[in-house]
């Protein structure tokens, strides 16, 4: 098949690929997509989008008509310790643009981006499309060869960017060197309707030992419900039975167990998360940037996936636009490149420390360590001052830099 030339070639029509090829896309760039998957009405986990991503999808654009799709704004957090609330923080409290954090289907999110970028000429989307190999000339990386339905293709551009998630192909053959950093635990992951007695707008954490869930409202009226596993133990749970699984919930969400049993009725109905976080040294080379999941994995707690990949691809659109209206376009994008891992990683350390920090927390089982979080969590329940800061730093890092405070 005769090549194809762009100026960027994006791997993965996830929110990071599909809103950087968006915004390059409406500069004037020529960006192709390559995306594995031939629709966006899959499964995802990565539903909860933070203010400041919030926020972004509104410079975006998109944001009205997503919410017009359908979606839930989550107006509190509530975490409870042994079924005593240690901790009620309402969202109206902060005085931010965007206060509220939102439960959005992903295909809804996908589905308006690429919708959007698709009105513009200079924008292609490659679906059923598998990334098979790089091309590379003279130590650079200029375009990607992918197997689609009709036979392989090469794709080539000035620019790879690899934004192809927490197991990223492009990241596995760009050479740059990475580590996966394995958590202590698993999550097992389950939708279930909403209880009659749990609102739509409430995220709940539930604590008991060094055992938790999570409890997220889900469009339009579902909970998705994530409780901690040790790590590598769903052999076991399955060995156990289905009926461990429902104990599991009865311990941590007592409403849910009538539902639990009739709607999980084996694993099939359940996936797990292997819980790791990766660590990149280097996001790029000649010719090639990894963005979002591809660049810094990071954990479940506190919603950070996605608000990280879409702020990266905002980061990223102007700089690659830029570096390409340069006479020296290689040297422009090495040093664009560059550029955007120092504004980049930062943020990314300060996200991956605070949701280390939590995650510790949870794993607290001694009376010791169940004291220590109670008090920690009850003494942010007392202080307006303490809720600011702590749930600022995780949902408002965005907004509150540009706030100047």
């Amino acid at each position: 098949m005769s090549p194809v030339a762009v100026d960027v070639c994006v791997v993965g029509g996830g929110p990071a690929g599909l809103a950087l090829a968006l915004e390059l896309a409406r500069g004037g760039v020529e960006v192709a997509v390559v995306e594995q998957s031939g629709h966006f009405n899959r499964s995802f986990r990565g539903e909860s989008v933070s203010p400041d991503a919030v926020l972004v999808l509104d410079r975006l654009g998109v944001l009205d008509k997503i919410m017009a799709e359908g979606a839930l704004v989550t107006t509190r957090l509530e975490i409870t310790e042994a079924g005593r609330t240690v901790l009620d923080a309402d969202f109206a409290d902060f005085d931010y643009p965007h206060r509220y954090p939102l439960e959005l289907p992903q295909p809804t999110l996908l589905g308006v981006l690429d919708t959007i970028a698709s009105g513009f000429d200079n924008f292609t989307m490659h679906r059923q499309s598998k990334l098979v190999g790089l091309l590379e000339e003279d130590d650079a990386v200029v375009g990607v060869r992918v197997k689609t339905p009709d036979g392989e293709k090469e794709i080539r551009s000035k620019i790879v960017v690899g934004a192809d998630g927490r197991f990223s192909k492009t990241l596995e053959m760009s050479g740059l060197a990475h580590e996966r950093v394995p958590l202590e635990r698993d999550v097992v992951w389950l939708k279930l309707p909403l209880p009659p007695e749990w609102d739509t707008e409430t995220y709940r954490v539930r604590i008991n030992g060094d055992r938790h869930g999570l409890f997220i409202p889900t469009y339009p009226d579902m909970v998705r419900v994530g409780f901690n596993i040790p790590k590598g133990g769903l052999r076991d749970l399955r060995k156990q039975g289905i009926g461990a699984l429902h104990e599991k919930i009865d311990e941590l969400a007592p409403e849910l167990s009538d539902l639990v049993r009739e709607r999980v009725t084996s694993y099939s109905d359940t996936s797990m998360l292997d819980i790791f976080t990766s660590v990149v040294p280097r996001w790029s080379r000649d010719g090639l940037v990894v963005i979002g999941d591809a660049a810094h994995t990071l954990t479940p707690i506190l919603g950070q996936g996605v608000n990280h990949a879409l702020i990266d691809a905002v980061t990223l659109a102007p700089m690659l636009a830029s570096a390409l209206a340069q006479d020296d376009q290689r040297a422009a994008l090495r040093a664009a490149t560059a550029e955007f891992q120092a504004v980049r990683e930062p943020e990314i350390k300060r996200s991956r420390g605070l949701q280390l920090r939590q995650e510790r927390m949870f794993t607290f089982g001694s009376k010791a360590g169940v004291l220590l979080r109670s008090t920690l969590y009850r003494a942010m329940n007392a202080s307006a001052f303490l809720r600011q800061r702590v749930l600022a730093d995780a949902y408002f890092r965005l907004q509150r830099k540009e706030k100047g405070a």
